[in-house]
């Protein structure tokens, strides 16, 4: 094979790693996508009250996630709660699951503290905004 034809194919295979490359990025991309998780059109923080259930459902010194509201409630004492978003700060995805005291986002790993809202590992980071929550005859009410 001569120089410049050698040249010329060293090119073309450049070109084809790079669309290959260019590819397997949008692949990545929609991997990634919050669209599954996302907390939709709905506010991060309720609007208006919004009753969870049973103030027993949250352990003292745990926490519980109310996915569906998007919400976070610990109980740090007897008869003390406080609440956050469940909705991550970094893209909007609504956390999935609480590991040892640790709220977890399923979109691209950042996690929170669910007595404090505070970011413990990013790409988020701002912290989960606070809703008010309150025991009202053994439920709770949040918003």
């Amino acid at each position: 094979m001569s120089a410049p034809q050698s040249a010329a194919r060293r090119t073309v295979l450049k070109g084809a790693a790079a669309l290959a490359g260019a590819a397997g990025a949008g692949v990545t991309l929609a991997a990634c996508s919050t669209e599954t998780n996302s907390g939709g059109d709905t506010p991060a923080t309720p609007t208006a009250p919004v009753e969870l259930g049973a103030a027993a459902d949250v352990p003292v010194g745990g926490a519980k996630l109310y996915r569906e509201r998007k919400l976070i409630v610990s109980c740090p004492a007897e008869g003390r709660y406080t609440a956050f978003s469940a909705q991550c700060t970094h893209a909007g995805c609504v956390l999935d699951k609480i590991v040892e005291g640790q709220g977890n986002c399923p979109c691209h790993g950042s996690r929170f503290d669910v007595a404090t809202g505070k970011v413990l590992r990013g790409p988020a980071s701002a912290p989960l905004p606070a809703v008010p929550v309150r025991a009202e005859n053994g439920k709770l009410i949040a918003g």
